[in-house]
């Protein structure tokens, strides 16, 4: 019995799309009639990324959130002695209807007596290599629901750390969009009806006055065109990143500078020590622990410096001393990785230098981030206290000539 993907319109004529499972395409027909839809196409679930013209609705990513939450409902029920496939089945039944499609996919790959990885590896945009290996070596050790626990958890606190930090850049983000906005409708708007009452001065104007005009100008006239060239910068700077080598060349830039270099540092590296920690504990082979961990990085000179060291560790060379060799990870996780391998407990001091790590990147972006938003604040009131004294300065010399 395999899974077939289906689309069929129900009795108001809307499109319905889903997956079935059955012996053959007939058999799916003949259940959409039955429960009163009419079948337009069936065809054997798969979501193998052979083409680059037609993506099925398989291929749909799903979030964190839902991959966690399927993967602790899979670790649960297999820890509560159920049979791979039933465990699989009463997953899909709890799941929204975008995770149930996949999950009755693979479910169908289990059947016909394939692995669990084997049918993960189906779906390679939803299960990461980290994922599908992870549960391999879950198989084959006998312990796929441990392994499924520890995926969950490392899923959930990925994606925690995630929102974490998005959370914490919106509001700086929001009072940065405000402040640009307000300046701008400032100089746009208000400044020109304000400098109206100078135009009939015989005086000469300050220079204050007279820069701030010539840039209240300037914002009316050429506004409207540097917004469109910032945006075309921008389309311009996005396209030319997805090309490897220019990406590589930016990442590196960003190494360089002193604080967003040291963050990137830090979330990559706690990244890695986390990966590492998972893939160890799940009796992934070292090296192949390493080259996962690798694609993790989303820095690409991190990303290949990592790939430089596993080929180090394949020498014959330590774990820290391959690592100390990138200049990239923190000197506190490189002496946590030495005692793990001094003292057989690798996994558990990645795991402990995943934790202090994180920490420490949360701590420094909340102090960042405390500084800016009363720099912000400074700086604004700094703008529009140059306004004020713009304006001001013309009406304080035509009181004193008038005195």
């Amino acid at each position: 019995m395999g899974a077939f993907e289906y689309t069929a319109l129900d009795a108001t004529g809307r499109r319905k799309r889903g997956v079935l499972e059955g012996d053959t395409p007939r058999q799916i027909r003949q259940v959409l009639r039955g429960q009163g839809f009419t079948p337009l196409s069936v065809e054997p679930a798969t979501a193998r990324e052979t083409s680059g013209r037609r993506r099925g609705f398989l291929q749909r990513r799903i979030s964190a959130l839902e991959l966690a939450l399927f993967t602790r409902q899979l670790a649960t029920l297999v820890r509560a002695g159920l049979p791979l496939e039933q465990a699989l089945g009463e997953v899909a039944q709890q799941s929204r209807p975008r995770v149930e499609r996949v999950v009755r996919a693979v479910r169908a790959r289990v059947r016909e007596g394939h692995s669990l990885a084997t049918g993960l590896s189906e779906y390679p945009h939803v299960f990461s290599d980290l994922y599908r290996k992870t549960v391999e070596a879950g198989e084959h050790s006998g312990h796929l629901e441990t392994v499924l626990e520890r995926l969950a958890d490392y899923t959930e606190q990925a994606h925690q750390m995630r929102q974490k930090t998005l959370l914490a850049l919106f509001y700086p983000a929001l009072l940065t969009v405000v402040a640009l906005l307000v300046v701008t409708g400032l100089l746009a708007y208000v400044v020109p009806q304000v400098v109206r009452v100078f135009d009939n001065m015989d005086q000469t104007l300050p220079v204050l006055t007279r820069g701030l005009i010539a840039l209240s100008d300037g914002v009316r006239t050429l506004g409207p065109y540097a917004l469109a060239a910032l945006l075309l910068l921008s389309v311009g700077a996005r396209q030319l990143l997805k090309r490897e080598h220019p990406r590589r060349r930016w990442h590196g830039l960003l190494l360089k500078l002193p604080l967003i270099g040291g963050l990137i540092r830090g979330v990559n590296a706690a990244r890695f020590a986390r990966t590492l920690s998972i893939l160890s504990a799940s009796s992934v082979p070292i090296l192949d622990g390493l080259r996962i961990s690798a694609q993790v990085l989303s820095n690409l000179p991190m990303r290949r410096a990592v790939e430089e060291a596993a080929a180090r560790v394949r020498e014959g060379s330590s774990i820290r001393a391959a690592l100390e060799a990138t200049g990239y990870f923190p000197p506190m996780i490189l002496s946590l990785i030495a005692s793990g391998e001094a003292g057989g407990k690798l996994e558990a001091m990645l795991e402990r230098a995943a934790d202090v790590q994180e920490r420490q990147t949360e701590t420094t972006i909340a102090a960042v981030l405390g500084l800016f938003e009363p720099l912000l604040i400074l700086v604004m009131g700094a703008v529009v206290l140059v306004i004020v004294l713009a304006i001001l300065l013309p009406i304080f010399e035509l009181n004193q000539l008038v005195g």
